[in-house]
């Protein structure tokens, strides 16, 4: 049997606002196995960021189990933890975060490069995903040239060029109108299927999460 990509137990953060304690996550715990896409589903506010910061090893102040591909997060130094993230995940935010001085091409291949990989296989790499999604023809446009939906399609392609076990996607398609966003989730589903990784997408749309393989319901720090 498959061990999980990532399994959580117990995760909490809490934090102190004027004098008043606020428990945004309280006991959290998840599994995700290989290839599966879990919607993570809640309102604004809910802590569904705070839990992919968290499982993404992006801040500290939490407690709980992290464990990612069979290794204890919270046993690791800041370069241990900095290597899982780097080798067994990739993100994917609300908002693009392109490098805005480096084009479409360019941007998928930097992650490749910090990762020691050659460049003309990372070049490789990156010109495939990017035909994946429909931008081979946009390849050697900068982000100020695209449109938002191919800004965050790079940005896709990004998060899958070191070929991550875990891509954990932050309202992935919340900054598109509901026909970009409806063609750019399905060309992630698609490739992260295609790719055979998990995924765990926050988003706040019960349509959106209903496309994908599980859906979980995180309400006040919750998971229901």
């Amino acid at each position: 049997m498959n061990s999980p990509v990532v399994s959580i137990r117990g995760l909490a953060r809490s934090f102190e606002q004027g004098g008043v304690r606020i428990d945004v996550l309280r006991g959290v715990s998840l599994e995700i196995m290989p290839g599966e896409i879990v919607a993570l589903l809640g309102p604004s506010g809910s802590g569904k960021s705070t839990m992919l910061q968290a499982v993404g090893l992006l801040e500290g102040g939490f407690t709980g189990s992290i464990r990612i591909c069979g290794t204890e997060a919270s046993e690791l130094p800041s370069d241990g933890r900095t290597r899982l993230r780097r080798d067994h995940l990739g993100f994917v935010y609300q908002f693009h975060h392109l490098l805005p001085d480096f084009n479409a091409l360019e941007n998928v291949v930097m992650p490749q490069m910090v990762a020691g990989k050659p460049r003309e296989q990372a070049d490789d790499r990156a010109a495939e995903l990017l035909i994946a999604l429909g931008l081979g023809h946009r390849m050697e446009h900068r982000p100020s040239q695209l449109s938002g939906g191919e800004q965050q399609r790079v940005a896709v392609a990004r998060a899958l060029a070191n070929r991550p076990d875990l891509v954990l996607a932050d309202e992935p398609t919340g900054n598109l109108d509901e026909h970009t966003s409806d063609k750019v989730l399905a060309q992630f589903l698609e490739l992260v299927r295609g790719e055979g990784s998990a995924a765990l997408v926050a988003t706040h749309n019960e349509r959106l999460a209903s496309r994908m393989d599980r859906v979980v319901r995180l309400h006040e720090g919750v998971l229901e």
